[in-house]
Order: C-alpha cells, then structure tokens, then sequence
C-alpha cells in the first residue's frame, strides 16, 4: 500500500528544483518568506492607524484652507498672480501642452495650397492599427510624381502613435494641431477626409 505522505511530497519536490520549470514560484516564496521576516512591526499606536489617518486629514485640510484663502483673496482683488488650486477648469481653461503631445492629425500645404503627400504609402504601410488609406493619382505637374486622390483617415481605430510622422519623408502628415477633444456623436464623423485634415 503507497505512503498517502511519501505521495505528497513527491508532488511537492518539483516545486523545490532549481532547474525545474516552477523555480520562480520558489523564489517568490522565499522572498515573501524574507520580507515578512524582516518586516518591523508595527507598534499598537500604529495598529491603530490613528497617526495615518491623522496625517491624511491634514494633508487635505492644508491644501483646502490654502486654495480657500486665495480664492477668497482673488475675490477682493489681491494676490492675483498665486493660482489657487491646481485644477484646470475645462473647457474655458486650456491645460498647457507638451510640445512634443502627439494630438489631432493635419495634412500640411504647399504653397499653392495643394497636400505636400506625393502618395508614397509609407503611412499607410506603417500604420499599426491600419486606420489610414490612400488613393493614389497623378499629378498634373510633371515634376510630382503622384498625389493622393483620396486620404482617409479613421480617428475611431487611430492609437496615436505617431508612426505615420516619423516615416513621412516629406513631412506631410503632423500630429501638431494641439486638439485633443476628438470625441463625436457617431463612428462616420470619426472619419477624416483630405479636405478636413487640411483645415486643421
């Protein structure tokens, strides 16, 4: 008749194998086993998480009666260079941006107001989330090869990750406009067309 015991802790020895495929799961254990006994322990006042709780409604209260006090002093007119409180009320107060936020795309012009894209697809292949899609023609002037007939741009699949800037070889795609409130009421407005992108 098998040891029930002896079974057990065969089961349990690959667990315990250096080489063996649950080694990180030991070494978890052993650092959990480290950390809780070199852990300090907390005294009884602490326990009690009076301090912590203490130093938390401090902490809020200091910011509240500071904001307070310059809102107040905003109202009679002094001190009206210290902003009060560090929220930004959206929309009629505009947070500052980064320069380098990547926000709303804009196709950019030349000087006779036609797309600088030749239609070189490179956005186009790119794309990870293969939300852009060109239609290439040819352009009147001899000089330029191609042009995009049709440039479509899907901001509802667009990850904003700014590939399509980086490969563009004639810097005719930007993600520069500052506009971030790209939110819209269906899926169809959502799609940009060459037109729309060069209003921007």
């Amino acid at each position: 008749m098998d040891n029930p015991n002896q079974k057990r802790r065969q089961e349990l020895e690959k667990y315990f194998d250096v080489q063996g495929p649950f080694a990180f799961l030991r070494l978890a254990q052993m650092k959990r086993a480290w950390r809780q006994g070199n852990r300090r322990q907390l005294t009884w006042w602490e326990n009690t998480y009076i301090p912590t709780l203490i130093s938390g409604i401090w902490l809020t209260s200091k910011h509240f009666f500071r904001n307070l006090g310059f809102h107040i002093l905003h109202l009679v007119g002094l001190c009206k260079d210290v902003r009060a409180a560090v929220t930004y009320q959206y929309p009629e107060q505009k947070r500052p941006l980064g320069l380098r936020l990547r926000t709303r795309h804009r196709l950019t012009k030349r000087e006779d107001d036609s797309p600088r894209c030749v239609a070189c697809m490179m956005c186009e292949t790119v794309c990870p989330a293969r939300c852009i899609e060109i239609t290439a023609a040819e352009h009147p002037d001899p000089n330029i090869e191609k042009y995009p007939a049709e440039f479509i741009l899907d901001l509802g699949k667009c990850v904003y990750c700014g590939f399509c800037v980086e490969v563009c070889p004639e810097d005719a795609i930007r993600m520069d406009t500052g506009i971030l409130n790209t939110s819209e009421y269906s899926r169809e407005s959502m799609i940009y067309n060459k037109k729309r992108l060069m209003e921007e």
